[in-house]
């Protein structure tokens, strides 16, 4: 089951008439929600990241004045939001959530968050609306615990992810990959291990070519155990601020290229939504919602039957093997149920994939196979 780090507290309450369209956070779950394309067990709500975990990423006296709330007011106009305990408690809570997504990444293939990819805090100070970085602090805290040794940061937020790659710019197990506005925020770029700068005007076509030539290489060299994925809908031609020309569906076919290429390397990934600026509303939700669609379609994995084989006793009992695949990755698959409809005959795959059902009884029946991270699927016998 695809697993979305939410809570309440992202759609944080903001003054009226500021620029940042903090309303996405509550729209984004309820369209999905009322589509039917996630359900409540789908979300998960994240605690309070602790300061331990903080302090591997960010400076000891910057995470102080956040919490204390002594940030000066040229550091507040340069975050963008006005400093309060609620806002630093919604921070906490999305780091969290990222973190948390990486555990239900490793399991499931995939895990998103519905706020996060704050990547224009750094260390020790916070910029463009990013008080803490959260894929900074889950990718350290993934080395920490050892769940991954080589990590690659997707970032096709419009902006380039100057904190993440300060914060990273002398650690080689991280790789920090962006494609972003040459001539957009921030107007002092960082050094990433590979920044694709974008002219303006750029459009559906050339942004998919720069990234369907980028991203597979990457993945041959740099051969990530772990990625994240910050999936900004400002490459929008819509966007206010993104200076480029890339259709919603362009940016949907952006993510089923990251998501395809992911999930063919068997690299889990957790993925946070990042900006998007359009004046209408509903274009950033829509296009925020296309992302977690093709999330589940992606990683709601196929089973496939391989080598299946009936035979029949003396005593006009069939039975049925075979071996169950995931159906990109052609790897065997361990521990998915399989069984008779109507009837209490089953088995499980083992841990080569392998299947036996004996003594199957005369008669028509569906074969049913199902798994929490997969599509069920029947096969008539």
């Amino acid at each position: 089951m695809v697993k979305i780090a939410y809570h309440a507290c992202y759609a944080y309450s903001l003054p009226e008439g500021h620029r940042f369209p903090m309303l996405k956070y509550e729209l984004i779950p309820e369209q999905l929600l009322h589509e039917g394309t996630i359900f409540q067990e789908n979300l998960f709500e994240p605690n309070y990241c602790s300061d331990e975990v903080v302090l591997w990423t960010h400076d000891i006296n910057y995470l102080h004045k956040l919490k204390q709330q002594t940030l000066s007011a040229s550091e507040q106009r340069k975050i963008g939001f006005p400093q309060s305990p609620e806002l630093i408690e919604r921070e906490l809570m999305i780091t969290q959530g990222t973190i948390d997504c990486c555990i239900y990444a490793i399991e499931n293939g995939i895990a998103l968050n519905v706020a996060g990819g704050t990547h224009h805090a750094f260390a020790d100070r916070g910029e463009g609306f990013c008080l803490l970085n959260d894929m900074a602090v889950a990718a350290n805290w993934l080395l920490k615990k050892g769940l991954a040794k080589q990590i690659l940061i997707i970032d096709l937020d419009v902006h380039q992810g100057n904190g993440t790659a300060k914060i990273f710019e002398s650690d080689d197990r991280v790789f920090t990959f962006s494609m972003h506005g040459a001539h957009n925020y921030p107007f002092h770029k960082e050094v990433s291990n590979l920044d694709i700068p974008l002219l303006d005007g750029t459009d559906t076509d050339t942004y998919l070519t720069l990234l369907q030539y980028h991203l597979p290489g990457l993945l041959e060299t740099v051969k990530p155990d772990f990625a994240f994925y910050l999936s900004g809908v400002d490459i929008l031609e819509t966007d206010k601020f993104g200076k480029l020309k890339v259709s919603i569906e362009g940016c949907k076919q952006r993510d089923a290229f990251v998501f395809e290429s992911l999930k063919e390397k068997a690299i889990p990934v957790t993925v946070a939504i990042g900006g998007g600026y359009s004046p209408d509303i509903r274009t950033i939700v829509e296009a925020h919602c296309n992302t977690f669609r093709l999330a589940k379609d992606f990683f709601l994995m196929l089973l496939v039957i391989s080598a299946c084989f009936f035979s029949m006793d003396t005593n006009a009992q069939s039975s049925i093997r075979g071996m169950v695949l995931d159906s990109i990755t052609k790897q065997p698959l361990a521990g998915i149920n399989l069984f008779l409809s109507h009837t209490s005959i089953g088995t499980t795959t083992d841990q080569s994939g392998h299947f036996n059902i004996e003594r199957i009884p005369q008669g028509k029946f569906e074969l049913v196979i199902s798994s929490l991270n997969y599509e069920t699927r029947t096969i008539s016998i």
